[in-house]
């Protein structure tokens, strides 16, 4: 006699997800896709240097920043991996920009958000995530961070996103408008429409990954390069061919930088890195901004810093073409960091020597 059939049944309705799915959907389709800014290089170049710098201006997002793409993808990606409910609380290791968009979609499908931080956070980080509905979970270390959020997400039943790890699986890096699609698309009506370089910074290593892995599927002559800023893991990492590297001490530059190689980033689809000093980084953002006529991030400004360099290196070579790189976040976020001397000073950085490169390649187009 055959045994009977036993079948277990596990699967949640899925109208819930379905209408959580569609809300997110609906919120990206209501957003045009962000600006393409064509940026003022050195008049001295006028006839001479035939390149073209681009900014991907990620402001424009309804959160402000580049991570809302990320954070989109995040709950797309658990969402239809079941792994968020109607009831679910969901948990994020961040302080930064990623938690504030996170909160965002938290509160657009109705759930508690609890992003954990280090008690250092500044006081205006935590209430633009607060401003989203997002409550604010402190540790006292920085390397806290991964294990409480853990904790945390076990204790709720609820789902820790993890950015950390799931940022380069979590967006479909082969088209569906994502950053490296949009550039492309962007770009096609430019006298140099394939960017010759492609400039980001890592922090997940999620934007790289996506970028990296397009270029090659498209099959673009474009080469990608991560500029990383002090006390970040990346860079020496990817130097030494070491992807174990811990870095004692966390990054200045918000958004970028890892004491830690985190598992988004792909180091073999990166064709260069270069390390910035922070005292770069913020007086690139401050130049940027007066070009520019806004504030910009420090993020921004490392990758302006890396950009100009390329820039100045392809005009000296003779070669022609265009670069691209991203206008992370607003510098209007760090009016009391960035953007105010006595903290700077504070922080030991001298922006003399990085300020007068500056100059002298806006007015000269050379970089030493």
């Amino acid at each position: 006699m055959r045994p009977p059939t036993r079948v277990a049944v596990h699967s949640r309705p899925r109208g819930w997800t379905d209408h959580a799915i569609r809300l997110i959907e609906a919120d990206a389709r209501r957003s045009a896709d962000t600006h393409l800014l064509r940026y003022p290089l050195p008049s001295a170049w006028a006839g001479d240097a035939d390149v073209a710098l681009y900014l991907k201006d990620e402001t424009t997002h309804i959160t402000g920043s580049l991570k809302h793409r990320l954070a989109r993808s995040l709950f797309l990606y658990a969402l239809c991996n079941g792994w968020i409910g109607e009831d679910t609380t969901l948990v994020e290791a961040s302080s930064g920009s990623t938690a504030v968009s996170e909160a965002y979609f938290a509160a657009l499908l109705g759930l508690p958000f609890i992003a954990v931080m280090p008690a250092s956070t500044s006081a205006s980080k935590v209430a633009l995530i607060e401003s989203q509905g997002g409550r604010c979970h402190f540790v006292e270390h920085a390397g806290q961070i991964y294990t409480e959020a853990q904790r945390l997400a076990a204790e709720t039943g609820g789902h820790f996103l993890d950015q950390f790890t799931n940022a380069e699986r979590a967006t479909d890096w082969r088209g569906n408008n994502n950053i490296a699609e949009s550039i492309y698309v962007q770009m096609r009506e430019e006298q140099h429409p394939v960017p010759h370089w492609i400039v980001v910074g890592a922090g997940t290593g999620g934007t790289s990954a996506t970028i990296g892995r397009y270029i090659r599927y498209r099959r673009h002559a474009t080469r990608l390069c991560v500029v990383d800023p002090e006390n970040s893991a990346f860079f020496p990492a990817y130097a030494e061919c070491r992807y174990d590297t811990v870095i004692s001490g966390s990054s200045r530059i918000e958004g970028i930088g890892r004491p830690r190689v985190e598992p988004s980033f792909l180091p073999d689809v990166v064709d260069r890195m270069v390390s910035v000093p922070d005292a770069a980084s913020i007086a690139a953002a401050r130049h940027a901004s007066a070009v520019l006529g806004r504030r910009v991030g420090a993020s921004t400004g490392t990758n302006l810093w890396g950009a100009f360099g390329l820039l100045a290196e392809m005009a000296a070579q003779g070669r022609t073409g265009s670069v691209v790189t991203l206008l992370a976040d607003s510098g209007d976020r760090y009016a009391d960091t960035y953007f105010c001397d006595e903290w700077v000073a504070a922080q030991g950085l001298d922006l003399t020597d990085p300020a007068a490169i500056l100059a002298e390649f806006e007015r000269s187009g050379g970089w030493e």
